[in-house]
C-alpha cells in the first residue's frame, strides 16, 4: 500500500494544531508547533527526493470518493509546478514559528493554532486535484489569516484585517461563480485534469478568464486590486507578513498556472497582451511606491507588488523562458521577501519603530544582522549570484521575446528596485549612527540565525546552481506550453 505522503504533508500541521490546543504552557506550545512544522518540512524533503523530474504527470496521487452524487472527490497530487510551492510553504512554516517565539507573547496557543491551520490549508491548495476541494482550501485559509492580522496585528489591525477579508472574499465569490460555470460547461466534473482536457467555446473561456482574473488578481495582487496589501503587511505580525508574502501571494499566480492557461488557452493567448501590460504597470507602479516609503515594512510590501508583476509577466509571455522564470521567481520571491519581512520584524522587536529615518549605523552595532540584510537586499534587486537574478533574467528574456516595449518597461522596474533597496540599506546600515537607538540594538541570536540561514542558503543555491530547481519544473512547464499551443494557438 502506497504511503499517503501528500495527505501526511497537508494534515501534519493540522494535527499539530489539535495537539497544541490541549497544552497550557506557552513554551510547550512553541516547541510543539516547531516540532510539527519541522516534521512537515521533513516530509516535503522526502517528497522532493522521490519526485520524478522526467515526467509532467501528477505524482504521489491520492483519490477517494467524497460526495459521489456531485462527482466531488478527495484528490491530491503534485507536478513540477506545484511541488516547489509545497516545499516553500513547509519551509516558511517552521521559520514563522521561530520568528514568533518572542514577538508573540499573548494568546500564544491561539496564535500557533491559527498558524498551523493556515499552513495546512495552504498546502491543500497546492495539492488539490479536485476543483471543489481546491475551493474549500482556498476559501478556508482566509479565516486564520484574518485572525492573525486582526488579533495579533498592530494598532490598525482591525481595519487591515477587515479590508483584507473583504477584498479576498469578493475575489473568492467571483471565483466560486467561475467554478460553477466551469462545472456545467466542463462535463459536470470537478476533476482538474479532466477539466483541463475539455475544449470550451471561446465566449465561455473569455468570460471565465475575467472571472478568474478578478479572483487571482486580488491574491497576487495586481494593480489596481492591490490596496489591501500594504495595510495587511504593515499591521500583521512578523510571521503573518512572512506567510502572506511568501505563500499567500503565490496562490493567485498559481491559479493562472493551474486554471487560466491550461483550461482557457484561447482566452489566455487572446488576452496575453493585456496581462503583460497590467504586469508591466504593476512592476513600475509598485517600484515607484516603494521608492517613496519611509516605513520599512511598507517599502517591502510595495516591492512585492513590483516583484509579483514580474511573475505574472513571465507567465503571460507564453514562452518557455518567461514561464519558467515566472515560476522560479515565485519561489525566489517567497524566500527573499519572506526574509526581508523577517528582518523588519527582528529590528522592530528591538526598537519598536519601522521608520527608516530612525535608523542609522546599524553595521557598527549589529554587523551580522546588516551583513545578512545586505545579502537579501542584493537578492531582491537581482544581483548576479543570487536567486532572483536567475528568475528575473529568464522573465526579462521571455518578455523581450514577446514584446520589446513590455520588456523595456520591465527593465525600468528592475532599476527602480535597485534605487529603493540601495537607498534603504544605505540609510539603515551605513548612515550616521542614531544615538537614540544604537544602545537598544543587539545582534541576532542563535534562534534568529536558525531562521535566517536556510533562507540565505536558498538565495545562494538558486543563484549559483539553479539546475535542480529548473529541472523540477521543466517537464511540467513544457507540457503546459504544449497545451496552450495546441488549443489556443500560442506562439
Amino acid at each position: 500500500m502506497q504511503l499517503p505522503l501528500l495527505s501526511l504533508i497537508v494534515f501534519t500541521p493540522a494535527a499539530g494544531a489539535a495537539v497544541v490546543m490541549f497544552l497550557r504552557n506557552d513554551n510547550a506550545v512553541r516547541w510543539t508547533a516547531l516540532a510539527f512544522t519541522v516534521l512537515d518540512f521533513t516530509l516535503c524533503i522526502a517528497m522532493l527526493t522521490g519526485f520524478d523530474t522526467t515526467t509532467y504527470e501528477m505524482q504521489f496521487t491520492e483519490t477517494h470518493p467524497w460526495v459521489p452524487a456531485l462527482g466531488i472527490t478527495y484528490a491530491l497530487g503534485v507536478d513540477g509546478i506545484s511541488a516547489l510551492f509545497v516545499f516553500l510553504t513547509a519551509l516558511l512554516g517552521w521559520i514563522c514559528v521561530l520568528a514568533s517565539w518572542v514577538a508573540i507573547d499573548r494568546k500564544v496557543k491561539e496564535f500557533m493554532v491559527s498558524l498551523l491551520v493556515m499552513q495546512a490549508l495552504m498546502l491543500g491548495v497546492f495539492c488539490a486535484l479536485d476543483l471543489f476541494l481546491f475551493y474549500v482550501f482556498w476559501e478556508a485559509m482566509l479565516i486564520p489569516m484574518y485572525l492573525i492580522i486582526g488579533v495579533w496585528g498592530g494598532d490598525g489591525r482591525v481595519y487591515a484585517a477587515f479590508k483584507f477579508f473583504l477584498f479576498t472574499l469578493a475575489g473568492s465569490l467571483v471565483f466560486l461563480i467561475g467554478v460553477i460555470v466551469l462545472y456545467f460547461h466542463g462535463g459536470q466534473t470537478f476533476d482538474i485534469p479532466a477539466l483541463t482536457a475539455q475544449h470550451l467555446p471561446f465566449p465561455v473561456q473569455s468570460w471565465l478568464f475575467f472571472a478568474f482574473l478578478i479572483a487571482f488578481a486580488v491574491k497576487v495582487p495586481m494593480v489596481p486590486l492591490h490596496t489591501w496589501l500594504p495595510d495587511a503587511h504593515v499591521q500583521a505580525p512578523t510571521a503573518g507578513s512572512i506567510i502572506l508574502a511568501g505563500v499567500l501571494l503565490k496562490m493567485g499566480a498559481y491559479g493562472f498556472l493551474r486554471f487560466s492557461l491550461p483550461m482557457l488557452p484561447e482566452a489566455s493567448v487572446h488576452y496575453s497582451t493585456l496581462m503583460q501590460a497590467l504586469s508591466a504597470l504593476a512592476i513600475v507602479y509598485g517600484g515607484l511606491l516603494a521608492l517613496a516609503q519611509d516605513d520599512l515594512k511598507k517599502l517591502v510590501a510595495y516591492s512585492s507588488i513590483s516583484h509579483m508583476g514580474l511573475v505574472t509577466l513571465g507567465i503571460f509571455t507564453l514562452n518557455l523562458r518567461g514561464l519558467e522564470g515566472g515560476i522560479l521567481q515565485m519561489f525566489n520571491h517567497g524566500v527573499t521577501t519572506g526574509a526581508l519581512f523577517l528582518f523588519v520584524g527582528l529590528i522592530y522587536e528591538r526598537t519598536h519603530t519601522r521608520s527608516i529615518a530612525d535608523y542609522g549605523g546599524l553595521m557598527k552595532v549589529a554587523p551580522v544582522y546588516t551583513a545578512f540584510l545586505a545579502l537579501f537586499a542584493l537578492s531582491s534587486m537581482a544581483l548576479p549570484g543570487t536567486n532572483s537574478f536567475v528568475g528575473e533574467l529568464l522573465v526579462l528574456s521571455g518578455a523581450f521575446a514577446a514584446s520589446l516595449a513590455i520588456g523595456s518597461v520591465a527593465v525600468m522596474g528592475a532599476l527602480l528596485g535597485a534605487a529603493y533597496l540601495l537607498g534603504m540599506y544605505g540609510k539603515v546600515a551605513l548612515g550616521p549612527a542614531s544615538v537614540g537607538l544604537r544602545f537598544k540594538i543587539r545582534d541576532v541570536d542563535a534562534r534568529e540565525m536558525a531562521a535566517i540561514l536556510p533562507l540565505a542558503i536558498f538565495v545562494l543555491w538558486v543563484g549559483l546552481y539553479p539546475k535542480p530547481f529548473l529541472a523540477i519544473i521543466d517537464a511540467s512547464v513544457k507540457h503546459l506550453l504544449a497545451q496552450v499551443h495546441d488549443k489556443g494557438g500560442a506562439r
